[in-house]
């Protein structure tokens, strides 16, 4: 199927009635929890996850998709406004759109924030719909050994590229990793690290996991950091359209914005931070004038905001092309296909065009949504901000309990989620990144499973992975992710990018 054919048959799927409306709330709701600090994208979508397996698969991914994205456009309200990111990947915003905001022209910043991210997020999904079909054309021909070396590929990278030091984020790969172990052997039946307890046997829920890692331990975290909070710095934002000048040195600074978040969201380990981050520094260093930046560039605002929802959008190309997430977020997405029973990967796009498709399409429908929301609507958007966090987190974590026991209904669940959450926030307090536990534990077994898969074929033989062409140069990648890493100025450009999700 041609991109043209999939994006009407997408469209046909995300303009039906009741995908518009999953779409309006996938994007409200991501918009709100990316003004609301302390609430992210993650644990959000972790506790709508048990709610989607009453919806079509369709729906489920379409309103999670918009949930995602959505924050990335609220992230930028408090950043400006409160100097708060709302959404890690928005930290950067902060550096030009709140001394911008500090100048009167708050309005303005906003303005480009969202017109910046509209234009970055419909670019982004016509790169998924080039490139879905032609690799999901080229995965199709993957033996069990280049699925291997892919998926440990993917390991390597998103372990790299994780918030926290490299040692941390190996450690916490390695947990995710046993983590998802656990349960009933495939293969021989016998029952792995359950300790005699009888509902392990069939594994621990990704549910429950995603709910207690990212839901409870950030709360957590957030509780035990203080009062959260922040003081307006204005009631009214006024003047809100930019001048001939902001545009003529914001669009260009988009597009670089666009362009470099749409290669870095489909890296194993990157996104929408990553992206914000990279577009800046890029902006820093082609400027005539790089001392304009930290006071106010309208540049420091429109290359991130560009980058970072570019970012989230094609971060779903390895998701929804090879079945392997990019991130912790994308390994959710996974989650919801799996609680449908849609197994994730090539096969995707043919046997559910309806799903991938769909789910593609609406980005657009999505996108066009959130310009309409965040424009109009940023006063009620401030008006959220006076919410305090000591109201927010009681109902959080009811929600968070309710989707726990509902993944299972029993109390076991939810005992098991509170169990996860201080798994969760220990990593959180030793600066290790709770993503990186998930993909462990998405990806663990995909891992395990492609290995044996590929000794069962060879015959024991492990040269199979070295003799193999696609396998040999995706571990020659991963062998060179490993060993760039392991360079001062690498390593000191990856502890910079970081430096505020590790805080």
């Amino acid at each position: 199927m041609s991109a043209f054919d999939g994006l009407a048959t997408g469209l046909a799927t995300a303009l039906a009635f009741h995908n518009l409306l999953f779409a309006l709330a996938g994007c409200l709701c991501g918009t709100l929890i990316g003004v609301l600090p302390g609430v992210g994208p993650l644990a959000t979508m972790a506790m709508l996850l048990p709610l989607t397996s009453y919806f079509p698969a369709e729906s489920a991914l379409i309103m999670l998709a918009g949930v995602y994205y959505g924050a990335q456009y609220g992230g930028s309200t408090t950043a400006i406004l409160v100097n708060l990111p709302g959404e890690s990947s928005s930290a950067i915003t902060c550096i030009d759109g709140h001394q911008m905001a500090r100048a009167g022209r708050a309005g303005v910043a906003l303005t480009v924030a969202a017109l910046a991210s509209f234009f970055a997020g419909c670019v982004a999904t016509l790169v998924i719909a080039g490139f879905a079909d032609g690799l999901s054309q080229l995965a199709v021909s993957f033996k069990p050994a280049d699925y291997f070396s892919l998926i440990f590929f993917g390991l390597i990278g998103a372990t790299a590229l994780s918030a926290g030091s490299m040692t941390t984020s190996v450690a916490a790969t390695l947990i995710g990793i046993l983590l998802g172990c656990v349960g009933t052997d495939l293969y021989t039946g016998i029952q792995r690290f359950t300790l005699g307890i009888r509902p392990l046997a069939a594994g621990i829920d990704f549910v429950c996991l995603a709910i207690g890692v990212f839901g409870l331990a950030e709360i957590i975290a957030n509780l035990t950091r203080g009062a959260m909070d922040q003081t307006l710095l204005s009631r009214h934002v006024s003047g809100q359209w930019p001048t001939a000048e902001d545009w003529r040195r914001a669009w260009p600074a988009a597009l670089r914005g666009t362009a470099i978040g749409s290669a870095l969201g489909v890296l194993p380990g990157g996104g929408a931070s990553l992206g914000s981050f990279a577009a800046y520094a890029v902006e820093r260093r082609i400027t005539r004038d790089p001392s304009r930046f930290g006071h106010g560039a309208v540049e420091g605002v429109a290359a991130p905001e560009a980058a970072n929802n570019a970012a989230a959008q094609t971060s779903f190309i390895p998701m929804l092309t090879l079945g392997i997430p990019a991130n912790a977020v994308m390994a959710v997405m996974i989650g919801a296909l799996m609680i449908h029973g849609i197994v994730p990967g090539p096969d995707i796009l043919v046997k559910r065009p309806d799903v991938a498709w769909g789910l593609i399409a609406s980005m657009l429908v999505g996108n066009l949504m959130l310009l309409v929301i965040n424009l109009p609507l940023i006063g009620l958007w401030v008006s959220l901000l006076r919410v305090p966090y000591r109201v927010m987190f009681p109902a959080i974590v009811l929600f968070c309990s309710i989707g726990a026991f509902s993944s299972g209904y029993s109390a076991f669940e939810v005992g098991l989620t509170a169990l996860l959450a201080v798994v969760g926030f220990m990593l959180i307090w030793f600066g290790c990144s709770p993503a990186s536990l998930a993909l462990g534990f998405i990806l663990g077994p995909m891992l395990e499973e492609q290995f044996r898969r590929a000794m069962i074929l060879s015959r024991g033989d492990l040269g199979t992975f070295f003799t193999h062409p696609v396998s040999a140069v995706l571990l020659a990648a991963s062998a060179l992710v490993s060993a760039s890493v392991l360079l001062p100025t690498l390593g000191r450009a990856r502890r910079e990018a970081f430096a505020d999700e590790t805080r």
